[in-house]
């Protein structure tokens, strides 16, 4: 199950994850808005653990599941095990009625969501062909996460990045193992992460690929991830003198400070 290789090669749950062990309970992810704190080894753990769970409860390479969340750490955790499992993560940031229309149209039949979320994401299952939704905590006629940690282990797919599809988008945009990489290995010609790098992430959930790919890339390079949006410009000065932010995600670009 444990992912072993950090690379741009391979998978993706292998290079973001390949080195997590070794990392410790370095922190990780840092979500302000959420509070909550992962360590690398924790996260990987948790990534593979509950990628092991929705194989044993029936999930099925290239099954798209949808994720509807409300936080970066959530998001995070949901697409990387859905892409561990062998599925096709998709977020999803409209509300019910569209989202119902997704769900369908992409055949999905998991979803993945917050307690806070779990009515509109119950709404939307129950007029699509989702068969279970799981949700980060306790909530009415869902399955805890937690729980998936606890089944026993299942073998993970054995996957081909080059054609295995592990992202989708709400604009119907598909992204490979291959594709997600090859971003990751770009941005990093660009801003260059090292694991002593902070890296404040600002930018909203809807930002699909710019986030998976990003957050990635740091959890890869061993770097810290802080998520924050929707700050008071007081308050972004605070979280980057508070945390020692060294790159920062601003208007739509991320650059070094």
């Amino acid at each position: 199950m444990r992912p072993t290789s950090s690379s741009t090669k391979g998978t993706v749950t292998d290079a973001v994850f390949g080195c997590a062990r070794g990392r410790g309970d370095r922190p990780a992810l840092i979500d302000l808005g959420a509070g909550v704190v992962y360590g690398h080894r924790r996260l990987a753990e948790e990534v593979t653990r509950g990628a092991s769970g929705l194989v044993r409860r029936g999930a099925r390479r290239l099954q798209v599941a949808g994720i509807h969340v409300n936080n970066a750490a959530a998001q995070t955790l949901a697409v990387h095990t859905v892409i561990a499992a062998g599925g096709v993560a998709a977020p999803i940031a409209s509300r019910s009625g569209q989202m119902a229309e997704l769900l369908a149209q992409w055949d999905a039949r998991l979803l993945i969501t917050t307690p806070d979320l779990a009515e509109p994401s119950l709404q939307a299952a129950d007029v699509s062909r989702v068969r279970q939704v799981i949700a980060f905590g306790q909530a009415r006629d869902t399955v805890d996460f937690a729980d998936l940690l606890l089944l026993a282990p299942a073998p993970l797919p054995l996957l081909d990045p080059v054609v295995q599809p592990a992202l989708l988008d709400e604009e119907g945009g598909v992204f490979t193992h291959e594709d997600l990489l090859g971003r990751m290995s770009e941005l990093d010609r660009l801003i260059a992460l090292e694991k002593s790098d902070v890296l404040l992430v600002t930018w909203p959930l809807t930002c699909t690929l710019a986030l998976t790919t990003l957050v990635g890339l740091a959890l890869m390079r061993g770097a810290l991830v802080v998520a924050a949006s929707g700050l008071t410009p007081g308050e972004l000065s605070a979280t980057i003198h508070d945390f020692g932010v060294t790159v920062l995600t601003l208007d739509g670009v991320v650059q070094r400070m």
